[in-house]
């Protein structure tokens, strides 16, 4: 999944997919009924299979569909309500900032009807310092470049250089840094 590209739907792998896609609902619902930032902490670990470090803050209600894709860097902040769909994989790097709302998605589905209930999967990298502003989407196969800024309600479609701000639908650069 990783390396991207077409799954089909009838891939004998699939099944072992959808096992782990149950066990992170099960997750997800204690997740989200976490009382602390640690105890949040905690259990976006067990999701993703790597320990989160003590700097970044992550806040509830928090969503994945899968949770194993999913690399959180250092001192790094997730407002509430965000949606990371990573099958295709997830890199946030350290120092980003996620603002309520933001969707991070790597999985599509392939235009020919005959074939649309396969995954399309490419990965997602938000790089150092990059602040993705309330309500964005991020869509399969982006980078956001380094310091970059993604503002409110964006939908980014392509990749955003370092150090620039993007806006709208579809984003486009509106400003250097």
């Amino acid at each position: 999944m990783l390396a991207g590209g077409i799954i089909d739907k009838n891939d004998p792998e699939m099944p072992k997919i959808w096992k782990k896609v149950a066990q992170t609902i099960a997750l997800s619902a204690k997740l989200n009924t976490a009382i602390n930032v640690s105890e949040i902490r905690e259990r976006i670990s067990q999701i993703i299979g790597s320990q989160i470090d003590n700097s970044t803050t992550i806040f509830v209600p928090f969503y994945t569909n899968f949770g194993k894709h999913i690399s959180i860097g250092k001192n790094v902040f997730i407002n509430h309500d965000c949606s990371f769909l990573d099958l295709g994989g997830i890199t946030i790097d350290d120092e980003v900032l996620i603002g309520p709302k933001v969707s991070i998605i790597t999985e599509n589905h392939p235009l020919d009807p005959t074939n649309r209930k396969s995954l399309d999967l490419k990965s997602v990298r938000i790089k150092k310092n990059a602040w993705i502003g309330a309500s964005a989407t991020i869509l399969p196969g982006v980078t956001i470049g380094k310091n970059a800024i993604v503002a409110a309600g964006s939908v980014v479609n392509k990749n955003v250089p370092d150090n620039v701000v993007v806006a709208g639908v579809p984003a486009k650069i509106v400003k250097k840094i």
